[in-house]
């Protein structure tokens, strides 16, 4: 059974739908085994997370980067980091702004760098950009053209109750169902012998 973590912080809500997407997505995959980890909750579910097989981390692009509350949480990881916890772990991203580009790609680099310094192993979007021809649709999967992890866009002004959009939401599930499928495989899969030098 792949065990799979999704870490997320949410400012306003938005966030907290399109994790609850990925969660959907990844629970659709028969043998995995999905946790739902708001960041203020993490004191309670270090363990949770370091016996997951993949962990997807979510959050808010304020200001072209990761919020606050969530960088705090990549920050107390340094302990893990220094005895290589994570080493081999998968991992993936989501994050949502206002804005259509809210400079989402600055944050999806972040965290690719932060678990790159894990030494886990990053899983993409692995989708091409939706609405990006004349016979494209905002309802495309992939709409706003992310390859490194799932976007999304809300408005400001509304609640999460109505943004973010449906496909961007169906591109959360879709993510979500990728990595859960990479980590049975990666669960499931011949050890390599390596021969002495």
């Amino acid at each position: 059974m792949a065990k799979i973590v999704i870490v997320y912080h949410s400012g306003y809500g938005h966030t907290a739908v399109q994790a609850e997407a990925v969660y959907r997505g990844a629970s659709k995959v028969v043998g995995a085994d999905v946790a739902l980890i708001p960041v203020e909750e993490r004191e309670k579910n270090w363990d949770v997370i370091d016996a997951a097989d993949a962990v997807i981390f979510g959050t808010p692009t304020y200001f072209g980067s990761a919020s606050a509350q969530f960088k705090s949480f990549l920050d107390e990881t340094s302990g893990r980091w220094l005895e290589g916890r994570w080493t081999n772990k998968l991992a993936a991203g989501f994050t949502n702004s206002a804005g259509m580009s809210g400079d989402k790609l600055a944050t999806l680099q972040q965290i690719n760098h932060f678990a790159m310094q894990h030494g886990m192993v990053w899983v993409g979007l692995g989708l091409p950009p939706g609405n990006n021809t004349s016979t494209g649709s905002p309802d495309d999967l992939n709409r706003l053209g992310g390859f490194l992890g799932a976007m999304s866009q809300a408005d400001a002004d509304v609640s999460p109750e109505v943004a973010p959009t449906g496909s961007d939401l169906r591109t959360a599930e879709y993510l979500g169902r990728r990595v859960a499928e990479t980590a049975h495989r990666w669960r499931s899969g011949q050890r390599v012998e390596t021969a002495a030098a």
